[in-house]
């Protein structure tokens, strides 16, 4: 536990010691893998653990995903990234990035998940089931918890568009948790980098409200759009994700350096716009 500090806290003192709002995603695909690494039994944690020590100093998050870990029985080489990061770079706040949505005794052991098991400091969850949904992860003071909002995916339109009571879905979504489901402080929100008049929309609902922006890089988002329209009133305000693009940027032994390259190129395209 982090007893001195809070989620919230840490990502402000991210922003202005790295003087970055970069976010890496850490979403390992071993058919990706440099060739040196593959078919290793830890080869997952070789490869994170290599790009989170070449990326550190550039980023103000790291976000893994946690069914690239699942999907392969992993969690044990999640847990020992986590624990890495913690242990050589504690000053970098790490968001797990599971979209837990559910109720009552349910999401209480997600929250067990994500903040005791793999240790923290943030949870993405979806905020579909309500405020009941969300409430069991506010019982970790100095977590975060980041709610969907307006997701960067074609088919967030579906839903988050609709009319409710003269508003939209996602603006409903801002407004409540900017207001009476924050009322410990504790929220952040997902808002897509492909929509940059929606994250112009949730900063307006929001005030300073931390946004955690995927979408750039493979998914095409505007950095320069997304800046301008999702900055706060002190010029950060954002987490700006990028996954694939840093994580694969290079295929030979020297992966880890190629990463660092797009991570600080990317890291300072956003800083040109704040």
């Amino acid at each position: 536990m982090h007893t001195t500090s809070t989620f919230i806290d840490r990502l402000n003192a991210a922003w202005t010691t790295r003087n970055s709002l970069l976010c890496v995603g850490l979403d390992p695909d071993p058919a990706k893998f440099p060739a040196h690494l593959s078919g290793g039994p830890d080869a997952i944690f070789e490869f994170c653990k290599a790009i989170v020590d070449a990326t550190a100093d550039l980023a103000c998050a790291f976000k893994p995903q946690i069914a690239y870990f699942a999907a392969r029985r992993a969690e044990d080489q999640l847990e020992a990234l986590i624990a890495h990061i913690r242990e050589r770079h504690p000053e970098v706040p790490v968001i797990l990035d599971a979209k837990r949505g559910d109720i009552g005794s349910t999401a209480e052991q997600y929250a067990v998940e994500a903040f005791e098991r793999y240790r923290a400091d943030a949870v993405t969850v979806n905020p579909y089931m309500g405020r009941d949904s969300i409430e069991p992860y506010l019982a970790w003071s100095d977590r975060g918890v980041i709610l969907l909002c307006r997701t960067s995916n074609p088919g967030g339109s579906d839903l988050q568009f609709l009319d409710v009571g003269g508003e939209r879905l996602f603006e409903r979504v801002a407004r409540l948790a900017a207001g009476e489901w924050n009322h410990t402080g504790q929220l952040a929100l997902v808002v897509g980098a492909t929509f940059p008049a929606e994250i112009a929309r949730v900063r307006e609902l929001t005030g300073d409200m931390p946004l955690l922006v995927p979408g750039i890089g493979a998914q095409g988002g505007d950095v320069e759009a997304t800046v301008k329209a999702g900055r706060s009133s002190a010029g950060s305000g954002l987490m700006i994700n990028s996954s694939r693009a840093i994580l694969y940027a290079g295929k030979g032994e020297d992966f880890a350096q190629a990463a660092r390259a797009v991570a600080l190129a990317t890291r300072d395209a956003i800083n040109r716009y704040r």
